[in-house]
């Protein structure tokens, strides 16, 4: 490959990691409170609403069940209102996050009920409050649960960056289609993939590492 193309590869991968970056950073600002919200309201919980949680659950899930290509494409007004923009680096971290916050909200959801109700239900007896219980008990505990499952879902974004060149979003995926496959060059094509694999793979280690680190059920040497 050229230096010409060397340097687009480069500076794609940093697009790419730009926008898997912000997205996990942003999805994670909406989707923690609103997956904690969802594990603690319903009828008797902690913080009972049950009918508030009924209807973002319906929300989440219809997020959730819209395929991310469509997704993209849908909320185009509501991107160039943000940003601006519908195309390049911005117009694609909108989607990511609105796309990745349903999901981070349902593995918050979920890593906060594994929690053990006994624990709940000691913490009340010594008069903790519901938020003090949510803070000093269910985060911690989950929070293992809560790595792994924010590597999941980085992981799977990372695809999602790459699926976004098909609308122009930039990045490995856009040069994946501009160049691996408009102008048939499988070298590029190639190396996308690699890096794509490569990137996966970092992350993946990086989480099953840190998750290993907050577990304190699992003693350290």
């Amino acid at each position: 490959m050229s230096p010409e193309i060397l340097k687009v590869i480069w500076s794609a991968t940093g697009d790419s990691l730009i926008m898997v970056g912000v997205s996990i950073l942003f999805g994670t600002i909406l989707g923690l409170p609103l997956g904690i919200f969802l594990a603690t309201s319903r009828r008797g919980e902690l913080l009972a609403a049950p009918k508030v949680n009924a209807v973002l659950g319906a929300i989440v899930n219809a997020v959730r069940s819209v395929p991310f290509i469509i997704l993209i494409v849908a909320i185009i007004p509501f991107t160039r209102l943000l940003v601006g923009s519908s195309i390049g680096l911005k117009g694609v971290i909108v989607p990511l996050t609105i796309a990745v916050a349903p999901f981070i909200a349902r593995i918050v959801e979920s890593a906060i009920r594994e929690v053990d109700a006994g624990l709940i239900e000691a913490a009340r007896s010594f008069g903790a409050t519901p938020f003090q219980i949510i803070r000093k008990v269910l985060f911690p505990e989950a929070l293992p649960g809560l790595v792994l499952g924010l590597t999941l879902t980085t992981v799977s974004l990372i695809g999602y960056s790459a699926m976004a060149g098909v609308v122009g979003g930039g990045g490995l995926g856009d040069v994946a289609i501009r160049y691996g496959y408009q102008r048939f060059m499988p070298e590029v094509m190639g190396a996308v993939v690699l890096i794509l694999i490569l990137l996966v793979q970092g992350v993946q280690s990086a989480g099953d590492l840190a998750a290993r680190k907050v577990n304190k059920r699992v003693r350290q040497d």
